[in-house]
């Protein structure tokens, strides 16, 4: 124990950039993911090709690849990031295409009633979205979203290979620097604490929006 709060202000040093990651991704991902299902559920052919061409290529892919690809094989191009934003991009990029694929299905499932009322009550095609559909598949989605964001929690652990000082990085150091596994127990910990964290806050939300129901 004693060995273990001596390593934890290392690993809640290199949690900083754990989370930063992390907060950084879902302001990202989120409302692109959201603007992709628009694109996703719309009728206009060519648009709905392109996008679901690119979140076959998001969510074929291993996220792992798209982090090497974007830091290590944009410049090739010309396209140059520093470490943190090569992953930021890569995260969102990637968590996007899942939040579109997730939305587009609480887009879709909205009975076609709804929309054809609120064309009966003279609703412009943003109020429609903005007051009836959208309400309704945020309670829909919420629970598929709140999945995706604990798998992120545990996602910004492939960083390392980019070299970031995250949490994992900093206890694979400890752990390679002092000959002992008792580093990765804190990593775990500190893993734990976070997706403990999100998990409540998104059990707070879907009782929060119980009402729509």
């Amino acid at each position: 124990m004693n060995y273990l709060a001596e390593v934890m202000p290392q690993l809640l040093q290199g949690a900083v950039t754990t989370l930063k990651l992390f907060l950084y991704t879902i302001i990202g991902s989120l409302p692109l993911g959201i603007i992709l299902s628009v694109g996703l559920a719309s009728r206009f052919k060519p648009l709905q090709a392109i996008l679901h061409f690119y979140v076959w290529i998001m969510r074929g892919t291993p996220l792992l690849l798209q982090l090497i690809f974007v830091f290590y094989g944009l410049p090739i191009l010309g396209i140059v990031f520093d470490r943190f934003d090569a992953a930021l991009l890569a995260f969102v990029l990637n968590y996007a295409a899942y939040y579109a694929e997730i939305f587009r299905g609480g887009i879709q499932s909205i009975p076609e009633g709804q929309y054809e009322a609120a064309r009966v009550l003279r609703l412009s095609p943003w109020q429609t979205v903005s007051r009836i559909v959208i309400p309704q598949v945020v309670k829909i989605v919420l629970p598929s979203v709140g999945n995706e964001v604990i798998n992120l929690v545990k996602d910004t652990s492939l960083v390392y290979i980019l070299g970031l000082s995250d949490v994992m990085r900093a206890g694979k150091i400890a752990m390679e620097r002092d000959t002992t596994l008792l580093p990765l127990v804190g990593v775990a910990l500190i893993y734990l604490v976070l997706t403990g964290v999100a998990t409540l806050i998104m059990k707070q939300l879907e009782n929060r929006l119980n009402y729509y129901k």
